[in-house]
């Protein structure tokens, strides 16, 4: 089999490394934190939404953040100053508008898939990351927005989606903790939450169990690719150096990271959120991904009555634009905004009052005097598909450019991916 280096121990990494040890190939997982899952995937809204599948690329969205520009609580942030980068990716961003019927009834289809995987991998590992089937409902102020919503279901059941229309009087029924006036909604009954760090964290200690190598704490500072191989050469990044004993620190089995590692392979594999885009055009390759930042907060339920007047049902505000769910007794998630500032990882006060603000009006009961800020940068391609599969050269691969919907399809995407490399082409390969 092949010996598979996959750069990225998030969760697009960790599942594409438990998809190839499962088909018996050799991994060696690269990271440049000291632990796996510490950015996208660390505190994101938790939902594993199919019925968040529909794309981003629409004149209605172009609409709203027009409007949207001159409001610094909006849910859309962009920020003006020039950037070729940013400024091609709109361009790419409107030119799949055409796309938009075709790639949200693949994703819903994606993201159904998905769950299946997903469900069964922790399942078979024992992984406990807070997982709730209760369903995610959708619901909406507007009239206008909810006739757009619509439009937008009649894609979602064409990808295969279960989804009904709600009332105000069923929202109520559905999450009786939910304040405020609503026109209407949808509920999603097979869509779940869960707690994408644990999930991930406890992924990557199962790869660890069936043989992964961890490497952590490394930049990586250049790829050679030849005709018998593959070479990642590696930086201690982190304040890791010399003798770190990165293994004991992390439970997983890994050799320690000198001030310069080299890592030997038949192959290598992308997944490395925001950063694969200057991994890819060291490899030959153009994937054009964005970072766009997005917020949440986590609600430390501490006492009796803020458990009980928190929301089971996973929410999702069409309007404002953010999404919820229950983790655990103890811990309420609240995620939104979408921030165009290109690799700014700063946490606004600005930007999160807003998420307090939200949970406090909806949910009056709850107190919010323990909250936890986070950001992380989604990585968005202009279509809002995933980018999966080979590149240029033939020992190159790539998982990544998932956008918001990471945690949802990455249990899919993992596996695509892995077909990709059959066991006789990986061994003609490596004897090659």
């Amino acid at each position: 089999m092949a010996r598979i280096i996959v750069i990225g121990a998030g969760i697009t990494g960790v599942t594409a490394a438990y998809a190839l040890l499962s088909r018996g190939h050799e991994v060696t997982l690269v990271e440049r934190h000291r632990y796996p899952a510490m950015e996208t995937s660390f505190a994101n809204g938790g939902q594993l939404s199919a019925s968040n599948a529909e794309v981003w690329n629409s004149m209605a969205t172009i609409a709203k953040g027009l409007r949207w520009l001159l409001r610094p609580d909006a849910p859309l942030l962009f920020n003006p100053r020039p950037s070729l980068h940013k400024y091609s990716w709109m361009a790419q961003f409107v030119g799949a508008i055409g796309r938009h019927h075709a790639n949200t009834v693949e994703t819903t289809r994606l993201a159904i898939a998905a769950r299946r995987h997903l469900f069964d991998i922790a399942e078979r590992e024992g992984i406990d990351f807070d997982l709730s089937r209760c369903g995610i409902l959708h619901f909406y102020r507007d009239a206008e927005t909810f006739e757009a919503a619509r439009r937008g279901n009649v894609l979602l059941r064409e990808g295969g989606l279960e989804r009904e229309e709600v009332s105000p009087a069923d929202i109520a029924r559905i999450e009786p903790m939910l304040r405020g006036d609503f026109c209407g909604g949808f509920f999603t009954p097979s869509d779940s939450t869960g707690d994408i760090h644990k999930f991930t964290t406890g992924l990557a200690r199962a790869c660890a169990r069936l043989g992964a190598r961890f490497v952590l704490g490394g930049e990586v500072d250049g790829i050679a690719l030849r005709p018998d191989g593959v070479s990642v050469r590696l930086q201690a990044a982190g304040g890791l150096g010399e003798g770190s004993d990165t293994g004991r620190l992390q439970d997983f089995s890994t050799d320690d990271l000198g001030a310069e590692t080299v890592v030997e392979g038949d192959m290598v594999m992308v997944c490395a959120g925001v950063a694969s885009r200057a991994l890819a055009a060291k490899l030959g390759d153009r994937v054009n991904i964005y970072p766009v930042k997005g917020y949440s907060i986590t609600v430390m339920l501490n006492d009796d009555e803020s458990r009980a007047a928190a929301p089971e049902v996973s929410l999702l505000d069409e309007d404002a634009k953010i999404v919820t769910s229950r983790l655990g007794a103890d811990r309420f998630r609240v995620a939104g905004t979408a921030e165009f500032n290109g690799f700014n990882r700063d946490i606004r006060a600005d930007r999160i009052r807003p998420l307090v603000d939200w949970s406090e009006r909806h949910f009056p009961g709850m107190s919010t005097r323990q909250v936890v800020p986070w950001a992380g940068l989604r990585p968005m391609t202009p279509t809002m598909m995933p980018f999966v599969g080979r590149g240029r050269h033939p020992r190159v691969f790539y998982n990544t450019g998932h956008g918001h919907l990471g945690w949802t399809l990455s249990a899919i995407t993992a596996e695509l991916v892995a077909q990709m490399i059959p066991p006789d082409e990986a061994e003609q390969r490596r004897s090659a």
